[in-house]
């Protein structure tokens, strides 16, 4: 079991939960990700590391209520403990030094973007970032992004906060200013489907993270397929990051909605 020694609400459905693991803040590189269950007989739910402390022994999760499972881990407190979290699990993000990196995260998938951030700002890299919110209120670790980017760039859909528009106009207008040599993107499916109908469009290689389509987070579910370069591949073991411009994103979002009914 694991302890929870601190939370903040970050809006009224998403919540950041610090919790105790230390060998998986030892061994956890950007973009691996956790399993989680709560309850012996709770569903598995694969959370992608959004932070780590070696020397409190802590890893950071943040969580978005969406279902019955989401919103009871939302629901916990400090002090209260997670009955299992088992990981790091899934291929780390290839970090190099390749000159501009754009990092562009919307929604809850800013998250996981910080410590791919902070790989690719300590490895020598121009990092800008791009955050993407409906509004204000949902924008999330714009300070932390600041202390670990070289720039950071916030749109959100009603104007309520930095640029009017969606994560796509962020991109274009440092892409217009300024090489870019490579584009992470994280966040809802259809968000990273125009990121990288954007980017193809300029030539400008983007890696996208499938987090959301994982479930049981070791591939035997098999619910994580989605095709890219025309082959089919397994997101929880091969991934969860794969090359944006080969990604089947339509099939992905189809596979998508079959959970709906169930959240």
């Amino acid at each position: 079991m694991n302890k929870i020694v601190s939370k903040e609400q970050f809006s009224a459905n998403v919540v950041q939960l610090e919790i105790e693991a230390p060998l998986i803040a030892r061994t956890r590189r950007a973009g691996h990700f956790v399993i989680v269950r709560q309850g012996e007989k709770g569903e598995r739910i694969p959370l992608t590391i959004a932070g780590a402390d070696t020397k409190k022994g802590t890893i950071t999760l943040v969580i978005q209520g969406v279902g019955y499972s989401s919103k009871l881990l939302c629901s916990l407190n400090v002090g209260d403990y997670i009955t299992d979290v088992v990981g790091p699990l899934g291929q780390s993000t290839h970090i190099e030094k390749v000159g501009t990196v754009v990092c562009a995260g919307g929604g809850v998938g800013v998250a996981p973007m910080l410590p791919i951030v902070e790989a690719f700002h300590k490895a020598g890299n121009r990092v800008i970032v791009v955050l993407a919110a409906r509004m204000k209120e949902l924008v999330i670790l714009e300070e932390q992004m600041r202390a670990n980017s070289d720039e950071v760039i916030i749109t959100t859909d009603d104007g309520s906060y930095g640029m009017k528009g969606l994560v796509t106009h962020g991109i274009e207008y440092v892409v217009n200013r300024e090489k870019v040599d490579l584009c992470m993107t994280i966040g809802p499916a259809i968000m990273m489907k125009y990121v990288a109908l954007l980017t193809k469009k300029y030539d400008i290689p983007t890696v996208a993270s499938l987090n959301t389509i994982m479930v049981d987070g070791t591939g035997m579910c098999g619910a994580c397929r989605v095709t890219v370069g025309g082959k089919t591949r397994f997101v929880c073991v091969e991934g969860p990051e794969f090359d944006a411009h080969q990604v089947d994103f339509d099939e992905m979002m189809l596979r998508l909605n079959m959970y709906k009914t169930n959240e």
